[in-house]
């Protein structure tokens, strides 16, 4: 097979196109920031995404091998346990001028690297986009550094060349999912909680929305009609406080008046355990998601 020359080559490679990879094609096209013919997506079973090719134009593949000789970028897709043989069946190919972009919860760039060739050092950036991505509005967490002190055990031993590496790319992949929607920088410690807020969290508004809906239903709305008022009004809330950069409740305190409804309903809420409900939801992920990535690190026999 003939290596493609990567130092110019920008085309992005999507292994293991599962439903958040095909969201983050997607979301990459619909940014303007390339097309879909510059997109390759693999997947065993090409059946389940040949409309991708044929309805918009994605170069598809069950070869990982030529995926990864025609591009520059490698997102990583695939379920955890597919990792591991994933990466040892492409490492060979694997060069310095490749840029890997893992979005798998819970495996560590340490994990990574260690089925990746020791004498070629490989920038990786682990991202954690949300589905909501392929209309360009994803909240993506992004980390390729850890907080972690240097120790004997796990000496920091980067060149000035690899650290320049690795910058340049954390900065594309920040260009990339600026893109779809809005990117923040972590540290990769903060990566395990990070699905609890954007990836989970998704499904949680979504549900918090549909209870909203089924009230709408109660009070006399039709079922459609009810979702979509909830789903606008939700979107108008947080577009307010994303645009005047306010705290939530300095816009509740804007809305609600002396012995009005929305003091009434909001009380009703509380005292019924809103709030509650929210932060133990979004807590239990988050130690649901540090369990699963200590269970893995200890697959990969990787300390975190």
């Amino acid at each position: 097979m003939v290596a493609t020359d990567l130092k110019n080559n920008k085309n992005i490679a999507v292994l293991g196109s599962g439903n958040l990879g095909i969201s983050i094609a997607r979301g990459i096209v619909a940014s303007k920031g390339y097309k879909s013919s510059q997109i390759v997506l693999t997947r065993r079973s090409l059946d389940k995404i040949q409309h991708m090719k044929d309805e918009e134009g994605f170069e598809i593949t069950s070869d990982n091998l030529e995926a990864v000789n025609k591009c520059a970028i490698l997102i990583i897709g695939v379920l955890p346990a597919q990792v591991t043989p994933l990466l040892e069946s492409i490492k060979h190919l694997v060069t310095k001028d490749h840029i890997i972009i893992s979005v798998v919860l819970g495996i560590t760039i340490n994990a990574i690297r260690s089925h990746l060739q020791p004498d070629v050092y490989t920038p990786i950036v682990r991202a954690m986009p949300n589905t909501a991505i392929q209309y360009c509005e994803s909240m993506t967490c992004i980390a390729n550094k850890s907080e972690a002190p240097s120790t004997p055990s796990s000496p920091s031993s980067i060149t000035a060349e690899q650290e320049l590496a690795d910058q340049n790319a954390l900065e594309i992949t920040e260009k990339i999912f600026n893109c779809c929607g809005e990117c923040i920088v972590i540290s990769e410690e903060a990566m395990v909680s990070a699905p609890a807020l954007c990836s989970c969290g998704t499904a949680f508004f979504c549900r918090i929305i549909r209870a909203a809906a089924s009230a709408g239903c109660e009070i006399g709305f039709h079922a459609e009609d009810a979702v979509r008022i909830a789903a606008q009004t939700a979107k108008g809330a947080a577009i307010l406080l994303l645009k005047s950069h306010i705290h939530p409740e300095t816009e509740i305190d804007r809305i609600t008046t002396p012995s009005g409804a929305t003091i009434a309903g909001l009380n009703t809420m509380e005292h019924n355990g809103l709030s509650s409900a929210i932060i133990k939801g979004i807590v239990m992920s988050a130690e649901k998601s540090s369990r699963s990535q200590a269970a893995l690190n200890k697959l990969n026999n990787v300390s975190s």
